[in-house]
């Protein structure tokens, strides 16, 4: 079975520091660390940790932080033979600060901007070899559209993971196999005086709702709630815990898990991931997360 992801892939400029600001505040920071990251890449990074055959579908710029981040992709056991370089533009980055037990972030697309649809036209021979699409909005909404779109007429399983928030059109969500907001995602998606868990019923086995440190929750076939608690962790980086989970929960679905187990391995591998460093750093392997559960 193959994954494919289509998104973003950056380099992350992560700042350590004992308190996040106050708006306007400047506070002193403890260490800078330059590691890989962007969402897309996050994702591909979990899933081919945990033993998935992952392929990778972005841009990056003609530059060092390019093919530095190509060689990382690699070395997890991401197949990132279709990332494309694009010359005269600076590989996307995000820069992080990390402090009390969570961070705050501000990303610049660069070479992300280039994952257009006539990119997914040069890539879309080895996009229908895939069992599942993984897809996030660090690329343009457009060619998320396109590539749900692209996958539905095939049958091929989509995941949408609508993070940074931006509005997901009704069409769109219909036609995706899995939409996977947190509450503020879900609550700009759908709107402020939405019932979270009406919600859930209308779109069940597919609207899956997560919820940071209180876990994850979505509505079954049956009309039954499923509240999938988190594991407790002690808390490093919190930077890339919500692509683990979407990671390992694509990975366990590719397995052929049925959603809850798949939402309860997803849960323990994103907690896991919170005890480590760096959006990646901390993912777990297959065996970590099952060992975790076993106890």
């Amino acid at each position: 079975m193959r994954i494919g992801v289509v998104g973003s892939i950056n380099m992350d400029l992560t700042i350590t520091v004992s308190r996040l600001p106050n708006k306007g505040e400047t506070v002193v920071g403890n260490k800078v660390q330059y590691v890989p990251g962007g969402k897309g890449a996050n994702q591909a990074v979990s899933m081919a940790r945990l033993g998935a055959n992952v392929l990778m579908f972005g841009c990056v710029g003609l530059d060092d932080f390019g093919n530095r981040l190509i060689d990382n992709l690699k070395a997890n056991g991401v197949n990132g033979d279709f990332v494309k370089k694009i010359e005269g533009v600076d590989t996307g980055m995000a820069f992080i600060t990390v402090g009390e037990e969570d961070n705050m972030l501000v990303v610049v697309s660069g070479a992300n901007g280039y994952v257009t649809k006539e990119y997914v036209g040069e890539i879309m021979s080895k996009l229908l070899t895939c069992d599942l699409i993984v897809l996030q909005h660090e690329i343009s909404l457009e060619v998320v559209e396109y590539v749900v779109s692209i996958c539905h007429e095939h049958n091929i399983k989509t995941i949408l993971n609508p993070a940074p928030a931006f509005p997901v059109s009704v069409e769109t969500i219909d036609k995706l196999t899995y939409l996977t907001p947190n509450e503020h995602e879900a609550a700009l998606i759908f709107g402020e005086e939405q019932d979270t868990t009406e919600l859930l019923l209308k779109y069940p086995e597919k609207l899956i709702v997560t919820k940071g440190e209180k876990g994850v929750i979505t509505a079954l076939e049956t009309g039954e709630i499923l509240e999938v608690p988190a594991r407790k962790a002690k808390v490093v980086d919190t930077t890339g815990a919500g692509d683990t989970l979407n990671g390992a929960f694509a990975f366990r679905i590719v397995e052929g898990d049925e959603i809850a187990e798949a939402l309860r391995y997803a849960n323990v591998a994103a907690s896991l991931s919170v005890e480590k460093f760096g959006a990646q750093g901390g993912m777990p392997s297959h065996e970590e997360v099952t060992k975790e559960m076993a106890r």
